[in-house]
């Protein structure tokens, strides 16, 4: 498996102090990506690691795990590393440690990888098929279909939606979408924009005003509660 980074993160990545590994590659360009080396497929500070290897890192590391902790995937898109994450995955289930992925869920893969993920985090960073091609040049079908799927399985899910002045600041166009699914066992976060991974991008950083205010956020919990829909926050 192709490794950017790893390191340990507190409630932030899924619950209690989690390995948390930033595998490279994503079939997204989200313009206020934070983590823009991770998008290459190739990257010359990315690590080759065998499952073995990092399955055997990962049980040494349980000591850490803390709080109902475990370890994370995330990117990049994890999901693109398919098969090798599902023989990891396979490996601690059957170990019981607990697993999370942080996805952008469009991987029509997804529905089989969920099966072996304890926490599942999907984003969704747009409600319009049009726009969301625009700021992350993929398109959104995929991912409004997997989120239908998973929700309306029953299974948990943590759906965060970032958001971005001038971007997707609509919240009943997201809660319209979510409130035609089973969400008995979802939570929504909204992600305010920041901008610390600017300095990663080669060339023109794209988005030029996108910070929102807390009355911003306020305003999407409350809208997504009105509509019957559980909000966190991390």
């Amino acid at each position: 498996m192709k490794i950017l980074n790893k390191g340990f993160n507190y409630s932030q990545d899924g619950p209690g102090n989690r390995l948390v590994y930033h595998l490279q590659g994503c079939n997204f360009a989200c313009k206020w990506c934070s983590n823009a080396d991770s998008i290459p497929k190739n990257n010359p500070k990315a690590n080759d690691v065998s499952v073995a290897e990092l399955f055997d890192e990962i049980c040494r590391s349980r000591m850490m795990f803390f709080d109902g902790g475990g370890v994370t995937f995330t990117g990049g898109e994890a999901t693109l590393q398919a098969d090798e994450l599902i023989e990891l995955l396979k490996l601690l289930n059957a170990n019981n440690i607990s697993t999370c992925i942080e996805t952008n869920g469009s991987s029509p893969r997804l529905t089989e990888i969920a099966q072996y993920v304890d926490y599942l985090i999907v984003d969704m960073k747009h409600f319009d098929d049009d726009e969301h091609k625009k700021w992350t040049g993929a398109p959104l079908e995929n991912v409004k279909h997997n989120i239908a799927a998973l929700l309306d399985s029953g299974r948990q899910m943590h759906v965060r939606i970032p958001v971005i002045n001038g971007v997707n600041v609509n919240p009943t166009a997201f809660a319209e979408f979510f409130a035609k699914q089973n969400t008995a066992n979802a939570v929504f976060e909204f992600l305010a924009y920041h901008e610390y991974g600017k300095d990663k991008w080669q060339g023109k950083y794209q988005i030029e005003n996108g910070f929102v205010s807390d009355e911003t956020i306020k305003e999407f919990i409350s809208v997504f509660e009105s509509f019957g829909l559980r909000t966190v926050s991390t």
